[in-house]
C-alpha cells in the first residue's frame, strides 16, 4: 500500500502536482515520491518555494506564479497535464491578506468567501481544482511512516513539568483549533503565556521565550474536522531550533496526527538541545 491516506481509486501512474509552500516538507514528499516511482512536477510560489527544490526540477517539470495569481496556476496545471495535487509547506501567512496581488480570477473566488482565513482560501482553491479534474490529495500522504507517534519521540521523561501540565497544555491547544484560532500554544506551570493565531507558530514560540518563564510546555494539535488536504500541523528541525533558543524544552503533540518532517534530524536536534517531544 502506497499511502492509508490515498483514496481508493487513486491513479499511482498519474501526475501529481507539488503545491510547494516553505521550509522542507516539499522536498520531502519529492523524495518520496520519486522514490516510490511517481510522476510530480512542481508548482511554486514566488518568494515562498525554495530555490533548491526549484533547481532540482527539469525545466519542463516546473512552474511558478504569485500567491494570489490562481489563474496562472490552473493554467500551469493543465499545461502539465496533472491529476493530483498535493499542498506542502506554509504560504507566509501575511501574503493572504497583503502582498496576495489576486488575478481576476483570485478575485471572483476570494468574493465568494465569508470568512478568509487559510481553511477557507485553500478549500476555495482546491474547488477550482476539482473543475479542471485536478484532484486534492490529503496532505498527509505518502508520509505515513512521518507522523507522531505515541509516546516518547525524543527524550524520556519531562523537563520539569507535570502530567497534569502537560494536559492542561494540550486542553489549551485543542480548544484554540476548536475556536479556529490555532493550533497550537505555550503554557507554564498550568499558566497560558501565548496561543498561535494569525502570525504563525514560529513567531508564537519567539514571544512566550520572551517571558523567561520556567517549564514551559509546547502543545500542537489538530482543528476537530481537519481538512488534511491543507493546513496540516508539522514540525520540524526549525521548531525544535526555536523552541530551543526560547528555553521551551517539553513538547506534546497529538499522535498520528501531526507530521514531523524529517524524522531523524528532528529526534537528534531535540536530544542534542534537551528536548522531550511526547504524543498523546
Amino acid at each position: 500500500m502506497l499511502s492509508k491516506f490515498l483514496p481508493e481509486d487513486f491513479d499511482a501512474s498519474a501526475k501529481i502536482a507539488i503545491l510547494a509552500g516553505r521550509g522542507v516538507y516539499p522536498s520531502i514528499l519529492k523524495g518520496k515520491l520519486d522514490s516510490l516511482g511517481i510522476a510530480n512536477v512542481l508548482m511554486a510560489f514566488d518568494g515562498e518555494t525554495s530555490q533548491e527544490l526549484w533547481d532540482s526540477y527539469p525545466q519542463s517539470e516546473r512552474f511558478s506564479a504569485g500567491v494570489g495569481q490562481l489563474g496562472k496556476l490552473l493554467k500551469n496545471l493543465k499545461t502539465a497535464g496533472a491529476r493530483y495535487a498535493i499542498m506542502a509547506g506554509q504560504i507566509t501567512p501575511k501574503k493572504l491578506f497583503k502582498g496576495m496581488n489576486p488575478d481576476l480570477k483570485a478575485i471572483l473566488v476570494l468574493a465568494t468567501l465569508k470568512r478568509k482565513n487559510a481553511e477557507t482560501i485553500f478549500g476555495a482553491v482546491a474547488a477550482q481544482l476539482e473543475k479542471i479534474g485536478v484532484r486534492m490529495l490529503d496532505a498527509r500522504s505518502f508520509l505515513d511512516d512521518s507522523l507522531a507517534p505515541l509516546g516518547f519521540f525524543s527524550g524520556s521523561g519531562l523537563k520539569g513539568a507535570s502530567d497534569s501540565q502537560v494536559e492542561h497544555a494540550m486542553n489549551i491547544a485543542r480548544e484554540c483549533a476548536r475556536l479556529d484560532i490555532g493550533q497550537s500554544c505555550v503554557t507554564s506551570r498550568g499558566t497560558v503565556l501565548a496561543v498561535e493565531a494569525f502570525e504563525g507558530t514560529d513567531a508564537m514560540i519567539e514571544r512566550a521565550g520572551t517571558f523567561g518563564a520556567k517549564n514551559c510546555v509546547f502543545a500542537k494539535t489538530v482543528k476537530p474536522n481537519q481538512d488534511y488536504r491543507f493546513d496540516v500541523p508539522v514540525i520540524g528541525e526549525r521548531t525544535i531550533r526555536k523552541l530551543a533558543n526560547a528555553g521551551i524544552r517539553n513538547v506534546v503533540v497529538e499522535s498520528g496526527k501531526v507530521i514531523i518532517l524529517d524524522a531523524e534530524a528532528v529526534r537528534k536536534s531535540a536530544n542534542d538541545n534537551g528536548i522531550s517531544i511526547v504524543g498523546i
